[in-house]
């Protein structure tokens, strides 16, 4: 499967709203079939937008050093 194969796969994507032990609330926004790829940030987008990030570098530098990605589903169709 080629890079952008595997950027098309559908991951599991969570996010929730958590209050920190200051008061403050964030989001945060994970995809859990993916370890280590999420985020949290004053609002969802930025949590979305911020985990997404980490899932593209995540699946990038797996492949790079010729690791297995965690493939759940198949791709969509482009």
């Amino acid at each position: 499967m080629t890079v952008e194969e595997y950027l098309a796969i559908p991951y599991i994507l969570q996010v929730w709203s958590r209050e920190c032990e200051d008061g403050r609330w964030v989001r945060h926004a994970e995809f859990p079939e993916l370890p280590g790829c999420f985020a949290e940030a004053s609002s969802a987008v930025e949590a979305v937008e911020r985990a997404e990030a980490a899932r593209v570098v995540y699946i990038v530098e797996k492949l790079a050093r010729g690791e297995a990605v965690p493939v759940p589903r198949p791709p969509l169709e482009a």
